[in-house]
């Protein structure tokens, strides 16, 4: 049939299908689809590529019968000639895309990312390069980059800058894979950030190597114990058990925060980190100390999920920096969140725990140790050096085996 006017507005939309067409037979290739739903639609059908291609012209109503045949008309006149109009608009599609969109896509893709890496992935986003999320990623130069990594490098912070600028090149080097056409040919062609590495402009930064020292633990532990002077006593004795477990174990600042009751086993002293840097979940042993400051927690929050419960969006708590410097500035001890897991890497070194037990309370991998494959150091055999470091660690800040050392400023 010919598409005209008055067999359009009769065409019926399918039965049992979600859509039927009806094909012109004057036009080679121009056709009507009709949805379930009623939708009729002018489309192009024919072959591109060795392969049959479809492209939709517009909506009946917005074009008529006519002018859908005249622009089909035009379409496989151009096709004929060798144009691709899929490839085309694939290409118009891609230099419109924006940083922004170039983001989501790249979170969708990396399913693995943990959220809070996601989160510190927005952060830096936001404070480095703010106004350019709204820019096409084809519009972003290499000059543009190597001007906002120096700007923001030297007014604020280099790590950050640097940070933002592999997010950015991440970002581009997935763009250059993802927006491809039909042939497999990049429709991102370059990666601006790149340049950074060919003018050598990336900031040297050196790995923070900072501990609290053997003679300063005394007067750290002081200081803490007189976080009572900050908040009230239930919340201090919050941040108190949280640091000292942080110190007392290694953990990651994000692992101890989030630590769970389901995942503490009082009865084999035992207590299981599910959402580790690795992704390996890892199984520690309490020592005594460890053990009594767990008792003592779950007798606080009673029948709560967390071990560190907040009233936030996680429901435990998520920004310790406050009561950080609290305790630096009672104690005048200078220290990170993460200087405590250092500490307990250092004091474990200095009693000479063997290097895979070190590794397993660290839960650092050892795929590439060879010996490492034939042992099997289980959590029975980590309880001995756990408690080792709790020792030590007491002695530094002066507390004798067994005394409670915690909570009231009086007992400090």
């Amino acid at each position: 049939m010919k598409l005209t006017k008055a067999i359009v507005d009769k065409a019926l939309p399918p039965v049992g299908k979600d859509q039927i067409f009806y094909r012109d037979e004057q036009l080679k290739g121009f056709a009507l689809r009709v949805t379930a739903g009623g939708v009729k639609s002018f489309v192009v059908e024919t072959v591109i590529g060795n392969k049959v291609r479809r492209m939709t012209l517009g909506k009946y109503g917005k074009l008529t019968a006519e002018e859908a045949r005249k622009e089909a008309q035009s379409l496989l006149g151009r096709i004929a000639r060798g144009a691709n109009p899929i490839a085309e608009k694939k290409v118009q599609k891609a230099k419109g895309i924006t940083l922004r969109q170039a983001f989501e896509d790249y979170l969708k893709a990396r399913k693995s990312l943990k959220k809070t890496t996601i989160t510190d992935y927005h952060r830096v986003l936001n404070q480095v390069v703010p106004d350019w999320m709204g820019k096409t990623i084809a519009n972003i130069s290499k000059e543009m980059i190597a001007k906002r990594h120096t700007q923001y490098g030297d007014s604020n912070s280099k790590a950050r800058a640097n940070l933002a600028m592999r997010l950015l090149r991440a970002i581009y080097n997935f763009a250059i894979n993802q927006y491809q056409t039909d042939e497999g040919v990049a429709l991102i062609l370059t990666n601006p950030v790149k340049f950074l590495s060919h003018a050598r402009s990336w900031y040297r930064i050196d790995r923070r190597q900072t501990v609290i020292k053997q003679h300063q633990l005394a007067d750290w532990h002081k200081g803490l114990m007189r976080l009572s002077e900050y908040y009230p006593s239930d919340q201090a004795e919050m941040w108190q058990d949280y640091f000292l477990l942080v110190l007392f174990t290694g953990m990651r600042r994000t692992e101890a925060a989030s630590l769970r009751w389901e995942d503490v086993d009082l009865k084999a002293k035992t207590f299981t980190l599910r959402d580790t840097k690795n992704r390996d979940p890892h199984t520690l042993p309490m020592s005594d100390f460890i053990e009594k400051l767990f008792a003592r927690r779950r007798q606080v929050t009673k029948r709560g999920e967390f071990v560190f419960p907040a009233d936030s969006g996680s429901g435990h708590i998520t920004e310790p920096r406050k009561a950080m410097l609290n305790v630096v500035q009672l104690s005048r001890v200078e220290f990170t969140i993460h200087d405590l897991r250092r500490t307990f890497i250092t004091t474990a070194e200095s009693l000479d725990i063997a290097a895979y037990a070190l590794k397993r309370l660290l839960n650092h991998r050892m795929n590439h140790d060879v010996t490492s494959g034939y042992l099997v150091i289980d959590v029975e055999r980590l309880r001995k050096p756990m408690q080792q470091i709790t020792d030590y660690l007491l002695r530094s800040m002066g507390v004798k085996e067994g005394t409670v050392i915690y909570l009231k400023t009086s007992n400090a």
